[in-house]
């Protein structure tokens, strides 16, 4: 840090901003006082502010930006979350040909420039800025909401006397009153993550630093993280309270926290893994009493709801939901069991875990480790006499088998299935060991789904499209010309996202006759997908360009969720 000063008073000498004898004698003033240089500079009013500011830049070769009198397009403010900005205390000022030029106060912080660099994905273009400049623009482009109760909580940790606080349980199993300040640091870290509507909580030990993300509409933003000598005493809390073994970091921990945010009773699925760092934590937010179970919150439009409600309301067969890990499918499945939820009916569920509670509902949680597997829930199950069976996945011949049995005496069978699109589940049923005729005569329905974010509706905008998105849609100037197309251009509801909340897309292949023989004579996926298609089967892609002309999302997103239709 010293040598970074002393280099920049002379960069000051060689800008004409101060003489030689001046920098000389205020070194010798620094050294005994034990202060910066430049500093002493300012103090004793040898130069001013903005002489600092030009020095940093002639420094690094950069721009010097007045930030007061610029006016910065929305666009431009919404290329940098709020929280990116206002944790490494940038701004973008300018987007051109790939390059991003952002106004930073320290150009020599390299460690703030390559993250910058990482999370936009472009050339970063520096712009020297004061600290005063910096701070106004951020509270008047990003808003200033003072320093937050995580903000107070690690800044009274980090003062505090004791180096690294532990947490500690008395014999009555209390945590002890000295961790108060790491207590409401972690309570908080959860209680931000659910006002900010976020699906997940990582806290990931790197090298040098404690990294903490939240997952908010599918996509991780990086928080304000604690100081790395508090990654022991964190982690150790939340062990704790998700009744995981504090002396074990050797092996992967599962468990379950459940709290309130304000009058919201959440729980949390904690896992703990070891990594090269220390523990990574993850915990997944079940927000028990905000789950919306409805099938028109799901995204469907009226005829595919028509057609789904008509496929969960037969009496038997088995109902599959498609789709890569974290495209909603439990939800799904959660709200099939919601729409079918009778007295007259009983329901059981087989989980691993089980996630929400439902009301009215036989819900069995997979305990491996006593030998309650899928498969050996699902056979006694079945002695219950249940109407209604969900499986959370299928995952082996075993399960599968007893899943077919079960449709074929009688039940109505709703499971999950690894595959990329709807036809593809038939041959990945094949490809497991289920004999082709069973599967034909068991499957009534299969979805696949992926999930896209909805426009921010209190930011949303006409849009243009450009000439790849509309290449990639296979879109042409008559196919937008009656349609609403639009986009978020980032406001404090969205976070500056654009974004806000998140919808499926769907591909339903209901099977008849003709499928069934398509079935049992092995056909290729390829060959179930054409006859999907004559049935009027439509793709995820095709689903999506619907979401887009009526303005529920943008080209970006189903490009980003889906790929392009071979027919």
């Amino acid at each position: 840090m010293a040598e970074k000063d002393d280099y920049l008073a002379d960069v000051l000498v060689d800008l004409g901003l101060a003489t030689a004898e001046q920098v000389t004698k205020a070194r010798a003033e620094a050294h005994g006082a034990g202060v910066g240089v430049v500093d002493l500079l300012l103090a004793n009013k040898v130069i001013k502010p903005a002489d600092v500011t030009q020095a940093k830049a002639a420094q690094f070769g950069a721009e010097v930006i007045q930030l007061s009198g610029l006016k910065i397009p929305d666009d431009v403010i919404a290329i940098i979350p709020r929280h990116i900005a206002k944790k490494y205390r940038v701004l973008p000022v300018l987007k051109s040909d790939g390059k991003v030029a952002v106004a930073i106060a320290d150009p020599s912080d390299l460690n703030t420039i390559d993250t910058l660099t990482h999370l936009l994905n472009a050339e970063i273009d520096l712009r020297v800025a004061s600290e005063q400049d910096i701070e106004s623009a951020l509270n008047k482009y990003y808003g200033s909401t003072g320093q937050t109760v995580v903000d107070k909580a690690i800044q009274e940790l980090t003062e505090s006397e004791v180096a690294v606080p532990t947490v500690g349980v008395d014999e009555g199993g209390e945590t002890l009153e000295a961790d108060a300040p790491l207590i409401r640091l972690v309570n908080q870290i959860i209680v931000d993550a659910f006002k900010m509507r976020a699906s997940d909580i990582h806290l990931e030990p790197l090298a040098k630093r404690f990294r903490l993300r939240y997952r908010i509409d599918g996509m991780l933003h990086e928080m304000k993280a604690p100081p790395k000598r508090l990654q022991p005493s964190i982690i150790t809390r939340l062990k704790i309270q998700s009744n995981m073994s504090i002396s074990e970091h050797r092996i992967p921990q599962d468990g379950r926290i459940q709290t309130k945010v304000g009058n919201k009773l959440i729980d949390l699925r904690v896992s703990c893994l070891p990594t090269n760092h220390g523990e990574s934590i993850v915990m997944r937010i079940l927000d028990k009493e905000g789950l919306r179970l409805g099938l028109a919150e799901l995204g469907f439009f009226t005829d595919d709801q028509q057609t789904f409600e008509r496929m969960i309301g037969l009496p038997d067969g088995i109902l599959l939901v498609t789709g890569p890990t974290g495209s909603g499918k439990t939800t799904t499945l959660y709200s099939c069991l919601h729409f079918i939820n009778r007295p007259d009916r009983k329901i059981i569920t087989v989980e691993d875990p089980v996630e929400y509670i439902l009301a009215g509902i036989n819900q069995v949680q997979v305990n491996e480790v006593v030998g309650l597997s899928f498969a050996a829930a699902l056979r006694s199950i079945l002695r219950q006499a249940p109407n209604v069976v969900m499986i959370g996945e299928i995952r082996d011949l075993e399960t599968a088998s007893i899943a077919i049995n079960a449709s074929l005496t009688g039940h109505l069978v709703f499971s999950t299935l690894h595959t990329n699109d709807a036809p593809s589940a038939v041959t990945r049923l094949v490809d497991i060991g289920v004999k082709p005729f069973l599967v034909a005569s068991s499957i009534r329905c299969l979805m696949a789904q992926r999930l896209v974010r909805k426009v921010c509706k209190k930011c949303s905008q006409p849009y243009q499209p450009s000439e790849m998105e509309m290449r990639a849609l296979s879109l042409d100037a008559a196919a937008v010309a009656g349609a609403t197309l639009v986009k978020g251009r980032g406001c404090a509801d969205c976070s500056n996202t654009g974004c806000r909340g998140r919808m499926g897309i769907f591909e339903i292949f209901v099977i008849d006759d003709e499928a069934r023989k398509l079935i049992y004579d092995k056909a290729p996926s390829s060959v179930l997908r054409a006859r999907a298609r004559e049935m009027g089967m439509r793709t995820l892609r095709e689903d999506g360009i619907r979401k887009v002309l009526a303005g529920l999302t943008t080209p970006e997103e189903v490009i980003r969720a889906t790929v392009g239709d071979v027919d």
